[in-house]
């Protein structure tokens, strides 16, 4: 059988990353001026980058060190999409999953989504490892705007000169960049998809969950507190991934 995986935040909890809406959750904790949806934008990147990037370091890069829990490592063999941008999986050894919201590890040449396929742009604008370790914690700011080529006078990243880091922001859509059409093709080609710790609030679990239910597809969702799913072939298991794991 062809099991697709979809994870979510709950799947990295273990591993001491916190979920995005939980009380210490990065959509729960913004900076001091704004929320995390004012935050996580595009446009916020673009009209005052050191806000960005220093709530981006503190509230993601902090993590960039934790290692994957079992949960991962059981996975790493696995047809899988993950939500979560921590990059756990693939130190897990998973080699071909998909990080539909981009990955911590890396960066992007800072590009007009919809020029990803023009101008001859797109070999330039593919993820890069990002050198989070070149990072002075003494003088972030400057470090920061060093890191992503930001014009320390202008303080505004260029177009296909700066860099941005490889993460689908609130003002941002899926694109080639993020392998939305490959990981549409799995949901389609899937026997069957289990959800494991997601709480279901991205259009990637909507759009996995309407090839399912037009399609007809057993779904399984992995969650202590799972939401009620409009679809007749559908199993809960009410648990951790890391309890799930151990009975399969």
């Amino acid at each position: 059988m062809n099991t697709l995986y979809i994870t979510g935040a709950g799947v990295s909890a273990e591993s001491g990353i916190p979920t995005f809406r939980g009380e210490d959750g990065f959509w729960t904790i913004g900076s001091n001026n704004y929320t995390p949806q004012e935050m996580a934008t595009r446009s916020m990147y673009q009209n005052n980058p050191v806000e960005f990037l220093s709530w981006y370091y503190h509230r993601f890069a902090t993590y960039r060190n934790h290692g994957p829990n079992d949960v991962h490592f059981w996975l790493a063999d696995k047809n899988l999409i993950t939500q979560n941008i921590d990059g756990l999986d693939g130190k897990a050894g998973n080699s071909n999953y998909i990080a539909i919201h981009g990955r911590l590890d890396q960066m992007v040449l800072f590009h007009n989504q919809e020029q990803e396929t023009n101008l001859g742009k797109e070999q330039d604008v593919q993820p890069i490892t990002a050198p989070w370790d070149n990072i002075d914690e003494s003088n972030t700011v400057s470090s920061l705007l060093q890191l992503f080529n930001i014009n320390a006078e202008s303080l505004s990243p260029e177009l296909y000169q700066s860099y941005k880091p490889y993460v689908l922001l609130f003002d941002e859509y899926y694109t080639e960049l993020y392998r939305i059409s490959e990981a549409r093709q799995r949901m389609l080609d899937a026997d069957r998809i289990i959800f494991m710790g997601t709480s279901f609030s991205v259009n990637i679990t909507q759009m996995a969950l309407d090839i399912a239910i037009s399609q007809n597809k057993p779904i399984e969702v992995v969650d202590p507190n799972p939401i009620n799913i409009p679809h007749l072939l559908v199993k809960y298991h009410k648990m951790k991934a890391s309890a799930y794991i151990q009975l399969h």
